[in-house]
């Protein structure tokens, strides 16, 4: 149990003697944190009466106006200032105004330990927490933004040569501050205190309260707009003192830290890298941004995303350890190709005005910004121009994506646009990724050079696409498509199919999940061909579900079309099925017969009916064929899946994050 205090004002200033004294009567000690360039100066009286009654000092800011972290240069120079501040009180801890932080830059400071941060805490102007209850150590080399001392003037009141540059503790606050809960929630109890207490004694974490002077009032005192009675204080202390007193270390931050700093070095935790996935799509949905988004997470970086909201889903969730902030609904109702751009500049618009704000624009290492549209790479400059390093993800390459949706010349003058947009774009990022082989050859030609580009496929992430058991047992042969319903995908095409099949195989089902814009003219389909009760169409679902939907199939069909698009584009429900360990039917373009070959998936020719239910037909007649493409494609999908090529992309991001701090 850690008790600390930040001192903002000369009232606060006026109390620190009465609340010390109530800590005192209690068995009770704690660190104050003043602020040494403030309206009020904190005399070494007080301080040495603070420390000769056992309690701790520490420095909060150097002037407390939200200014400190503006700029890295003008950082350095108040960490000169912070330093002797520091020397002079022979202090060893220290926390940031309004709880503002950037953990790599503190290396400037020589402290023993920051306590700028919290476990969670969305009052906060720089909501970011460390999703953590436990101190951890954040050593001075990672990642390494931080210039030599010998460049620059931080070094210079240097008082304990053991702490300077080998890096410091964090200790984040756990239980609400004073302010949120008696000022801003108007909370009239300390109930909230007393819940988050008994579920943290029940983790064994850190319990870390900040409270201020300024707003505890005392017997007589005048109170003020966020103020809350000392009794308050005193009954939370009391209930700690009867109910924990057996469990508990009482602790001042500095013994917290000198604990967790005399860990071994391979028990500390590094510093988190701070990424932005910036996606044009629905994150839940979208397995490619999952997959480098929740990679990230489990590394144990801060993660976060933005995108597209579904109607009805909150505009803020964390999932899987990434926050996600949904900035604008969308139905993919799109009729016209200027209502399309529009939504896509208004999503550029308001993810650029989310990362300029500064709790954002200051924290990331890194943006993964996710394509289409490429022109979405233009909202992370500022942040770029802050340190960021950005990667621009071409899932479809746009130009050719374009022309096939809406029908227009390969070399029209929109599309002639939109490849000068991909170079552009391409520009403004440090390293491109490109989601095939057969692109990351167009693109090296036309847009980056082939030392700014790599290739990183669709695999499946094996952290959700592990293998399910079955659970359907109707006696049904049950075909799925899941994924979105546009004319590339060529669902017309399998339903088609699908209608002459089961003619002869009246057993046969097909089932299809999503939705997309040509869901309506498929419906009208089902009805003209008489497959109402044969084709079922169901909503959209998470990632997370569709494994047990593939798991229940029998077969899948990937109908794309061999259009200049679809011939191109790499289907990640072919890898998708094979996880499951579901033999797949695939339309012979020119991209999955690059990846794949007859011993993995059955072949049939883009947009030939006859052929594709053929092989329909022949496979549910086939139970042994189809147990031989199950255990190729299973086996395939083993050997390529996420888990062997993340280490590729952590690389990446390392070697990204490295060149931006050169630069």
């Amino acid at each position: 149990m850690v008790l600390t205090h930040d001192v903002e004002t000369k009232a606060g200033l006026n109390r620190v003697k009465q609340l010390a004294e109530l800590e005192i009567r209690l068995g009770f000690r704690s660190s104050f944190n003043f602020i040494p360039e403030a309206d009020y100066r904190v005399s070494q009286e007080l301080r040495e009466w603070l420390k000769a009654n056992d309690f701790e000092v520490g420095v909060h800011d150097l002037h407390h106006d939200g200014k400190l972290y503006l700029t890295e240069g003008s950082f350095r120079k108040k960490a000169s200032k912070i330093n002797c501040h520091l020397k002079d009180w022979n202090a060893v801890g220290f926390r940031s105004g309004f709880m503002l932080h950037r953990l790599d830059w503190l290396h400037d400071l020589n402290i023993l330990y920051d306590s700028s941060t919290f476990d969670t805490d969305p009052y906060e102007p720089q909501p970011d927490g460390m999703g953590s209850i436990y101190p951890f150590w954040v050593p001075h080399s990672s990642p390494a933004r931080r210039k030599p001392q010998s460049e620059g003037s931080p070094g210079l009141c240097v008082h304990n040569s053991d702490l300077a540059g080998s890096g410091y503790v964090e200790l984040p606050y756990t239980l609400p501050q004073d302010s949120t809960l008696f000022g801003y929630l108007g909370e009239k109890t300390i109930d909230i205190w007393k819940r988050k207490l008994a579920w943290l004694a029940d983790k064994g974490g850190m319990a870390l309260l900040n409270t201020h002077p300024d707003y505890l009032i005392f017997d007589n005192q005048k109170p003020g707009r966020i103020s809350f009675r000392a009794s308050l204080y005193q009954e939370f202390l009391e209930y700690l003192k009867s109910e924990y007193s057996s469990i508990c270390w009482r602790a001042l931050p500095r013994d917290v830290a000198t604990w967790v700093r005399s860990l071994s070095p391979e028990l500390r935790p590094g510093v988190r890298r701070k990424a932005c996935m910036l996606s044009y799509s629905f994150y839940e949905s979208d397995p490619r941004v999952r997959r480098y988004a929740e990679t990230l997470a489990r590394h144990g970086d801060l993660v976060h995303a933005i995108s597209l909201r579904k109607p009805g889903s909150p505009e803020r969730d964390i999932i899987n350890g990434v926050r996600v902030y949904r900035i604008q609904t969308r139905q993919k109702d799109e009729k016209s190709q200027l209502q399309y751009l529009f939504r896509m500049f208004r999503f550029l618009f308001k993810s650029t005005r989310l990362l300029a704000l500064p709790h954002f624009m200051q924290i990331y290492d890194l943006i993964h910004v996710h394509n289409p549209p490429d022109f979405l790479a233009f909202a992370a400059l500022l942040p770029k121009s802050r340190g960021a390093g950005v990667i621009l993800d071409i899932h479809d390459i746009v130009p050719e994506f374009y022309a096939n949706k809406f029908s227009s010349s390969g070399n029209s003058l929109i599309v002639k646009a939109l490849k000068w947009v991909e170079k552009k774009s391409a520009q403004a990022a440090d390293h491109v990724i490109v989601s095939n082989h057969i692109w990351h050859e167009r693109i090296i030609n036309r847009t980056v050079s082939a030392d700014k580009a790599s290739v990183f496929i669709n695999h499946v992430d094996p952290s959700i696409f592990s293998v399910r058991q079955k659970t359907r047992n109707d006696g049904k042969f049950t075909i799925v498509f899941p994924g979105g319903l546009f004319w590339h995908q060529g669902v017309d095409i399998a339903i088609r199919a699908f209608g002459k099949a089961q003619r002869e195989l009246p057993q046969m089902q097909f089932d299809i999940y999503g939705g997309g814009q040509g869901k309506a003219r498929l419906v009208d389909l089902i009805k003209e061909l008489g497959l109402e009760d044969k084709v079922l169409f169901h909503n959209g679902v998470p990632l997370d579900q569709v494994p047990d939907i593939i798991a229940n199939a029998d077969l899948g069909v990937v109908p794309k079309r061999a259009d200049s698009f679809g011939n191109e584009a790499y289907s990640t429900k072919i890898m998708e099925f094979m996880s499951q360990g579901i033999p797949v039917i695939v339309s012979r373009t020119k991209i999955d017969s690059f990846y794949f070959n007859e011993s993995d998936v059955c072949f049939f020719e883009p947009e030939n009916v006859d052929e594709l239910a053929d092989r329909i037909l022949y496979l549910a007649r086939n139970r042994e064929q189809r147990e031989i493409l199950s255990r190729n494609g299973l086996a395939y999908a083993q050997r390529n899946n996420w888990g062997n090529k993340k280490k590729e992309y952590l690389d990446l991001v390392d070697s990204i994050i490295q060149r931006s701090i050169r630069k």
